[in-house]
């Protein structure tokens, strides 16, 4: 109930790093241990038609890190709806998430559905409970995602050190970070965001179109969470041929042409599986 917490609690406005353009509405939302930095191939792609704001989440970027912040996707969402309230006021606007933003843009929308006209996922970590999935291959390969994570938040020098050679090697500059400034929002935010994430329950009850992007190469994405997005009447999917995890140039312009194109209506009949998913 958010806004039985926001009496007692007043969450942190968040640092809008991006406010460009003009025109409808387009709030980004970058993922874990990274910032807006991640959007830099496509913010170029809408600002001649949009008003784009991208958002540095809780505790990354140039963000505030509360100090008794458990970093949940309820502390990541009631962050963003205060900084919403105060920049994007009572207009109308469409929210794009990459990664652990997708997770938060998904709990967002189905909490607060007004004025949300699309959702856009890209590159969503949509992890099923091991013992739910039916296939060996797949409940194996979740589980080794969940093992890595937990390995991660457990080995803090590996961490950061493994975090630091990729960021020097990653064609988008700036764009991970896993140091000792972030490391309590990192890792909490491993834990109780995406390991212990609802994102299923919250597609299916998100009101607005979504559209789901994601690389073919992607690393990070698990075959079953995937499958079942796909069979939400709601969800139209766009598959990136080559593209790994990052926002490179072609992602984003699929990303783009998902963002900017005519306004589909939405189906409240989330359970019924989709007639066909879109190539990127």
């Amino acid at each position: 109930m958010g806004w039985l917490r926001e009496l007692f609690e007043r969450p942190p406005l968040l640092h809008v790093a991006i406010d460009e353009g003009e025109g409808p509405i387009v709030v980004l939302l970058h993922g874990i241990a990274s910032s807006s930095v991640t959007f830099e191939n496509l913010v170029p792609l809408l600002t001649p038609t949009r008003r784009v704001i991208a958002i540095d989440l809780l505790g990354f970027g140039a963000s505030p890190a509360p100090a008794d912040s458990e970093f949940t996707v309820e502390d990541h969402v009631a962050a963003l709806r205060r900084t919403l309230r105060s920049t994007v006021g009572r207009e109308p606007f469409m929210l794009v998430g990459h990664s652990m933003g997708s997770l938060i843009a998904t709990r967002y929308a189905a909490q607060y559905p007004n004025r949300l006209e699309r959702l856009v996922l890209v590159s969503p970590p949509i992890y099923l409970p091991p013992q739910s999935i039916g296939t060996p291959w797949d409940r194996a390969a979740v589980g080794l995602y969940l093992r890595a994570y937990e390995y991660l938040r457990d080995h803090k020098e590996f961490t950061m050190r493994s975090a630091a050679r990729l960021a020097a090697i990653s064609p988008i500059k700036n764009v991970l970070e896993v140091s000792e400034r972030n490391w309590r929002a990192f890792s909490l935010s491993l834990k109780n965001a995406i390991e212990s994430q609802t994102m299923v329950s919250d597609l299916a009850a998100v009101r607005a179109p979504i559209e789901l992007v994601y690389g073919t190469l992607d690393p990070f994405l698990a075959t079953s969470g995937i499958r079942l997005a796909e069979q939400l009447r709601s969800v139209t999917v766009h598959r990136v041929d080559g593209n790994d995890h990052l926002v490179r140039p072609r992602l984003a312009r699929v990303v783009a042409t998902a963002v900017l194109a005519r306004p589909r209506r939405a189906t409240h009949d989330s359970a019924m599986p989709a007639g066909a998913s879109s190539a990127g």
